[in-house]
């Protein structure tokens, strides 16, 4: 019985496992073949994937989704830009920052502490209303939170330089340490899909009414994954000051909000598994086809795409994927899992009511 008990702890933990391993194999060859444009490629990558699966901790869990994440991604990467900018340039164009920003820089550990928890208390905020809400409201809901935060930062000069840009980020983050960012966000989404709240948060997601009946608090299993998905959002932000040293406020609206989408739907938006897979198989198509649309030379033969021809080949491929693979690659399912591979809303009501029964 207790080997069993442990081979089933195990199975829900082994698709963070053998993915964390995948993630940290991709970064080995990339060391290895030492290419510094592949090196950056990847290292976007990974710092996309710790955003796409900190929208799937919201997400793939409530079934509610959400066009505001980015907008956390933003607070956390100007968080970073705050704390550690050189303070020549804060005290000359950011004459708003309080004087501990101002006249200081701010190791790296100190400031992604700070991209986490800025979004966090944000998210915290923000979802005491939002989370009350349901469905498609609940959605426009987030989408104006992005506009908001948007236009906040697009004309804030003193604080956020306005539509100029940050500069002096120290650039220290490449494939390793983003690997640690992406390994990170897994495992805080394995940690939450398993826990208490997770398992309660997918009865809500599978039927509302009967987890209610069963003693769950809907908005607050909601809001605890809100605020620990912006909270991951933002350390992607947090990541990408740190790996460009320069922050721009167009980087964080609506074509990072597409493409993080795109990677989490065509992945399978119910399992992290889809989220962490979706992330790889864009990012390759994107990079195939922006290799094609540079061109290359065969023989005596210049080929090349026409312009427009990535984003108009990611919607091709996108869209089939999803017209053959409707629940996206992974079928929402953790597919290195070795038990429970489907989630089934019976197992689910009832493990909610004995999660909910021992809260109260």
């Amino acid at each position: 019985m207790k080997g069993h008990t442990n081979l089933s702890h195990f199975g829900q933990h082994s698709s963070a496992v053998v993915l964390s391993l995948v993630v940290a194999a991709i970064a080995l060859v990339t060391t290895l073949v030492g290419d510094e444009a592949i090196a950056t490629s990847v290292t976007e990558m990974l710092i996309r994937m710790t955003l796409v699966v900190g929208l799937y901790i919201f997400i793939g869990n409530s079934g509610i989704t959400s066009f505001g994440h980015v907008a956390f991604s933003c607070l956390g990467a100007y968080a970073v830009g705050w704390a550690t900018a050189e303070p020549m340039f804060k005290q000359i164009m950011l004459s708003g920052l309080p004087t501990f920003l101002q006249e200081n820089q701010y190791p790296f550990w100190m400031a992604m502490i700070g991209s986490a928890l800025l979004p966090a208390v944000v998210a915290l905020l923000f979802g005491l209303a939002i989370m009350r809400l349901n469905g498609i409201a609940a959605s426009i809901a987030t989408f104006a939170f992005l506009i908001i935060v948007n236009s906040v930062f697009a004309n804030w000069d003193s604080v956020t330089a306005g539509v100029s840009s940050i500069i002096g980020i120290p650039t220290i983050v490449g494939p390793w340490v983003a690997t640690g960012g992406a390994i990170f966000a897994i495992l805080v989404a394995n940690l939450f899909q398993t826990s208490r709240f997770g398992i309660m948060l997918r009865a809500c997601r599978d039927d509302e009414v009967a987890a209610k009946a069963s003693g769950v608090r809907v908005v607050r299993v909601r809001l605890t994954a809100f605020v620990l998905s912006a909270a991951v959002a933002g350390v992607s932000g947090g990541l990408y000051a740190q790996f460009l040293g320069i922050l721009a406020i167009d980087a964080f609206y609506l074509n990072l909000t597409f493409i993080a989408l795109a990677m989490l739907v065509v992945g399978g938006v119910g399992s992290l598994t889809g989220a962490v897979s979706g992330v790889v198989v864009v990012t390759v198509i994107v990079e195939v086809l922006r290799f094609l649309e540079r061109g290359f030379t065969l023989g005596s033969t210049s080929i090349a795409l026409p312009p427009g021809s990535q984003e108009i080949g990611l919607g091709i491929i996108m869209a089939l994927i999803l017209i053959f693979r409707p629940a996206g690659i992974a079928g929402g399912r953790e597919l290195f899992a070795l038990t429970g591979r489907k989630r089934h809303s019976e197992k689910l009501l009832a493990d909610a009511s004995q999660t909910a029964t021992a809260t109260h």
